[in-house]
């Protein structure tokens, strides 16, 4: 695996854009999304507009310790997680257990993800869905939400501020939750100035994909009580949770310890008892 493995998966989503671009032009895809949301969005884009708090908000906003469960085949660092990847039926357990989001990690080549996820995720459960993957142009936020996504993760590390900001406001203009992903004290500020309404902090640097479960609680205390705050990365027991909530975290997102376990929602209920302070 690279060291720096980011940049190479940025790279391919640029790359990966832009075949999507030859099947559908941006401008199609604009107007898609528009019509789905009733907005002209041309026409919106770059006048001032609320900011959105959606269904994806909500859930995290909640009292106690949110649950984001994810749903991920594979990952650069350990390889396949989960052979047999029956994501509908995982979907409808991670809801059925009390999971308040489901994450669907759509990135096809290092993740073994598929755009498709979305809308078929989307069929079989109520509860919001984050599509999380690398967003490198606007293109990707206006087919995440014609697929039917409720949030989506933007990444500091490969974003600049002005892309990162312009990409919260098209959010915004969409009808969009976004969390804005740090993994250091710079990034935190970053995404804060850029006017992030949720931060998340990763626990695992996305640049050699080593774990340090104390970087999220070590950065809390950046982020202000309006902005709510995601712990991301490294949770795999109740007791790991607890800690989360008693560090002031509003919610972590759980991938790779649900998908490995038979269990998954015995640990779910689990968490969200533990998260409970």
């Amino acid at each position: 695996m690279s060291e720096n493995i980011l940049n190479e998966i940025a790279d391919y989503s640029r790359e990966r854009v832009e075949k999507l671009k030859d099947e559908m032009s941006l401008t199609v895809v604009k107007l898609e999304c528009g019509r789905i949301i009733r907005v002209k969005i041309d026409e919106t884009l770059g006048t001032d507009v609320e900011p959105f708090h959606g269904k994806f908000y909500d859930a995290i906003a909640a009292d106690g310790l949110s649950i984001i469960a994810e749903l991920k085949k594979a990952s650069p660092s350990k390889g396949v997680i989960s052979k047999d990847f029956s994501y509908l039926s995982r979907a409808v357990a991670y809801e059925v257990a009390g999971a308040d989001c489901v994450s669907c990690v759509t990135e096809p080549k290092w993740f073994l993800g598929e755009e498709e996820m979305i809308t078929r995720v989307k069929k079989e459960i109520e509860i919001p869905i984050l599509r999380k993957d690398f967003f490198v142009d606007e293109y990707q936020l206006y087919q995440a939400k014609i697929q039917g996504a409720d949030a989506v993760l933007l990444i500091c590390a490969i974003l600049d501020d002005e892309t990162l900001k312009n990409f919260l406001h098209i959010c915004d203009v969409i009808k969009l939750d976004a969390i804005v992903e740090a993994h250091d004290e710079e990034e935190v500020k970053r995404a804060l100035a850029a006017g992030a309404k949720i931060v998340g902090v990763n626990n695992r640097n996305l640049k050699d994909f080593s774990v340090d479960t104390g970087t999220a609680a070590g950065l809390r205390k950046l982020v202000p009580d309006d902005v709510l705050f995601i712990a991301e990365s490294g949770f795999a027991t109740p007791e790991d949770a607890k800690g989360a909530a008693e560090a002031g975290a509003d919610a972590i997102l759980v991938g790779e310890a649900l998908m490995r376990t038979d269990n998954y929602m015995d640990l779910i209920r689990a968490m969200k008892n533990a998260g409970n302070i």
